[in-house]
Order: structure tokens, then sequence, then C-alpha cells
């Protein structure tokens, strides 16, 4: 699909970011098809390796690529950059997809309720929405492990709320907008809390450390509470309750 869409997309537009990064921008808007285009040249950067490139970040619709002013400079960098952009991408590998439990509702879930009223229906069916969506990660930021998951279906769009939280907890499976998303650890938010999962997809002294890769799939199943809290402790020491599928 990239190597077929590539050569006729426009060229994304070079943004500087401080003295030493520059952002590769391919749209103003969440969209997959941006996403699809970051992934790819992430994965042509790396492939090309660029003297001087220090790092790179994928997000929904931009690629941040660091950079040591004193090997390359950043209008070269940019010119290389959007030369891999344009070249059209060989098929990326079969996707890995992860299955992850998630206790909706109650404690854990406290805002099902009032979603469910907000869209004029019940809390088992904001759950059978949500665990019907085949989601991909499209990119990993604001705390470590937090998983933006691109796919929600339109029925179950709601505006972030209006009173951000300053605490919500870690493992929470949220929506906010078009999204949902994975909260690996405790933090602020303003996104609507639906569940709970025990699957740590950050954990320091865990082999992997992260869990899941921008371009990963995701899909979700419910649990009750009790399965939910004899989960949170194997993943507590270091098992991985999230289920690799083929």
């Amino acid at each position: 699909m990239a190597a077929t869409l590539a050569p006729t997309l426009a060229p994304p537009r070079l943004l500087p970011s401080g003295d030493s990064a520059v952002t590769v921008e391919f749209s103003r808007t969440i969209d997959n098809a941006a996403n699809q285009r970051v992934l790819a040249l992430d994965r042509a950067l790396t492939e090309a390796g660029i003297e001087g490139v220090t790092e790179a970040v994928p997000t929904y619709r931009s690629l941040l690529v660091h950079y040591d002013p004193g090997r390359i400079g950043f209008d070269a960098l940019g010119e290389k950059l959007l030369a891999l952009a344009s070249q059209p991408q060989p098929p990326t590998a079969k996707a890995r997809r992860w299955r992850i439990p998630v206790a909706y509702g109650g404690e854990h879930g406290i805002d099902l309720e009032d979603v469910a009223k907000t869209l004029n229906t019940t809390p088992d069916d904001i759950i059978a929405r949500h665990v019907a969506g085949d989601y991909r990660v499209a990119m990993i930021g604001f705390t470590p492990g937090w998983s933006y998951l691109s796919g929600l279906a339109k029925s179950l769009h709601l505006s972030r709320r209006q009173n951000p939280r300053l605490l919500t907890p870690a493992g929470t499976i949220a929506i906010g907008g078009v999204q949902t998303g994975v909260q690996c650890l405790a933090g602020p938010s303003g996104w609507h809390l639906l569940g709970r999962t025990p699957v740590r997809t950050y954990q320091l002294h865990r082999n992997p450390t992260f869990l899941t890769e921008p371009g990963d799939r995701v899909t979700f199943f419910a649990v009750d509470h009790k399965t939910f809290a004899e989960q949170d402790r194997a993943a507590e020491a270091g098992e991985i309750i999230a289920e690799l599928t083929p």
C-alpha cells in the first residue's frame, strides 16, 4: 500500500525544533494515512543510518528527528529526510497482535456509567463496543508506555472532560476524542475512564521494558475484578499478562 501511494502524496513539512532537532510533519490532523507515513519514514531512517542522527520519535502525524549539528546541518538533513519520505516503502512486516484484559466499570472505570448516559446507551453496550474494536498503536508518548490507539468506533467518539483529573490510576483504559489508549503509569488525564488493565506496557526492570510498539495491533477483552486482582499481582512480579496472538 505504501509503495503504491508514496509517489503521489504531498511532501511533508520540515519544522526546526530547537538547534538540534527537526520535525517532519505529514499532516495537521490525526489520521491513519499520515501515521503510516510517519512509521514508514521512521523505519527508512533507521535503515539509512544517516551520519549525525541520534534519535527519532514517531507521533501520530510527524516524526521528530534529533541530530548532532556538529556532524550534519539542518539543510543537509532535511534534504535526506525529504528524499526518504518520497521513496516507495516496501511492505511492512505483519504487525504483532495483542489481546489485553480489562476490568470495566466500578472502581476501575469510574466514568463508564456517565459515558453511557452521555451516549444514550448502557454500560454493557459501551463495553461491547469497546471490546469489538480492532485498534492500532499509533504512537507511544506523554509518559513511558502510554499507548495511543487509533481505530475507535465513531459511536464512542466523545469530547474530553472539561475538567481534567490531576491523577488517574496506572493501567487505565480510557477514551478521549477519537482515540482510546492504555495509560501505563499513574498521572493526569482529561480522558474518560472505562476500566483498568493489569498489563504493564512499560516496566523498567522487565525484558522487554516496553511491551507495545507503534504499528502493533490491540484488542481488548473483559475480565471480572477478581481476575484483574490476580493478574495484577502476576504483572507486578514481571509476568506479561497480555496475550500475543498469531
